[in-house]
């Protein structure tokens, strides 16, 4: 059968009939029904091509800034095989539950977060599962937690193209996303196969963070580009998407993070990320 004879009548379409046909990639699957107790103006998705960009550094970071100008924000960490922002936040033990559904767990600074580290007996547990059950999982931090009422709802995604995005993208409504990524040549490539992911799932692309894109001597602040020259500035023209910012390693930062204490940074290369979000 021929890939045009496998295309449905997007109107009849359901999660079975329509898995693998052109409406996939699309609108034609319809999107999992958000926890009755919930109400999210907008998602918006983190992602990246290539691991050890920072992207949950990214996602936390816009989070922060959402929440200090006063908008109710949520992370949902969909990196369930690589979780990390329970830990930035110095987040530990177990979200509740009830005939409801599972409550997520509150920052310091009111930023709600779901996780997979939050319903393991032990953070250091490794989740040794398929991709199916990945996906499932994803779907329930949308269905089965109590949001409550959120403004933007940031979800941390894993590097990749894999089942995970897919699912995220196809499940979720999902408002844009924002790419991370770093200056080394081979980032080129990868950002271009996350932007494709997200045209081909007819996901808007808000902009591009470049992370690491340079260290400032200690000493006499000059700009040391220790991946090489930045090259965001030429991929977002190529792509025709705006460069939100391009942030350096600090070491300051990263000694926060490991310790647990995101909650209290505002990261200064963001502040202008409001323009670039659509408006909640």
């Amino acid at each position: 059968m021929s890939e045009e004879k496998k295309q449905c009548d997007s109107k009849s379409c359901d999660k079975k009939s329509c898995e693998g046909c052109s409406h996939a990639n699309g609108g034609g699957i319809p999107k999992e029904e958000l926890n009755a107790f919930s109400e999210i103006k907008k998602v918006i998705g983190v992602v990246s091509g290539k691991g050890g960009v920072g992207k949950s550094f990214v996602t936390a970071s816009l989070a922060n800034e959402m929440a200090s100008k006063g908008y109710r924000v949520g992370i949902l960490d969909a990196d369930i095989t690589g979780p990390s922002i329970p830990r930035m936040y110095g987040i530990k033990g177990s979200a509740t539950a009830d005939d409801n559904g599972i409550y997520p767990i509150l920052t310091k600074n009111d930023i709600k977060i779901m996780s997979i580290n939050l319903l393991l007996p032990q953070e250091e547990a490794p989740v040794i599962w398929r991709g199916p059950i990945l996906a499932n999982m994803v779907k329930q931090f949308w269905t089965d937690v109590i949001w409550g009422e959120l403004d933007y709802l940031f979800v941390d995604m894993p590097p990749g193209t894999g089942d995970v995005p897919l699912t995220v993208f196809q499940s979720l409504p999902v408002d844009g996303i924002v790419i991370v990524s770093s200056p080394q040549d081979l980032v080129h490539m990868i950002v271009k196969k996350a932007y494709n992911m997200a045209k081909m799932m007819k996901v808007p692309v808000i902009g591009l963070v470049e992370n690491y894109s340079f260290v400032k001597c200690p000493d006499c602040g000059k700009e040391i580009h220790v991946f090489g020259e930045s090259k965001v500035d030429a991929i977002g023209a190529e792509l025709g998407v705006p460069v939100i910012a391009k942030m350096p390693l600090e070491p300051e930062l990263a000694a926060t993070v490991d310790a647990g204490g995101y909650a209290d940074v505002i990261n200064e290369y963001l502040k202008d990320s409001l323009k670039y979000l659509p408006k909640a």
